[in-house]
């Protein structure tokens, strides 16, 4: 009787060990998938501000142009060989649009940065669950060897 128990224990920590690993491997796959979800929302805000950036410059572009031209500056636009805009408000038009489209890349360049570091994290956390099933099933097996062991010494 006392061999059965011997047996009965070992069995059930070994599938408490294979279940330990998988409850383990699905909580890192959990962890990785919000990583994921972490990363598309990242992206979602960047163009969030990008767009917002975008909108303050075609606001402060209008502000400038309407205080150029009241200024009586001319604001006017090229039009073929026709008129031409002042040369400064051209270079300050043209700065603005340069600054705009610098501060949108940057935008796109770090959240770019963040979603690499956060698929590495997603990538190491998938690692760690498998990592930790296959332990989990190791040490079961070196729980019913010595089960099988101890079976034995007790059977004799």
């Amino acid at each position: 009787m006392l061999e059965l128990i011997v047996a009965g224990a070992a069995g059930l920590s070994a599938v408490g060990q294979i279940a330990a690993g998988q409850a383990q491997q699905q909580a890192s796959q959990l962890n990785a998938f919000q990583m994921e979800t972490e990363k598309k929302l990242n992206k979602t805000q960047a163009l969030q501000m990008s767009r917002a950036r975008r909108e303050e410059y075609d606001l402060a572009t209008s502000a400038n142009i309407a205080a150029f031209a009241a200024a009586g500056r001319d604001v006017t636009a090229d039009i073929g060989f026709a008129q031409q805009q002042d040369k400064s408000v051209q270079a300050f038009l043209q700065r603005q649009k340069d600054i705009i489209d610098q501060d949108t890349s940057r935008i796109d360049q770090q959240v770019q940065f963040e979603n690499m570091k956060t698929s590495m994290a997603a990538m190491a956390e998938r690692r760690r669950g498998r990592n930790a099933l296959t332990a989990s099933l190791f040490s079961a097996i070196g729980t019913v060897g010595q089960g099988i062991y101890q079976y034995e010494t007790v059977r004799t």
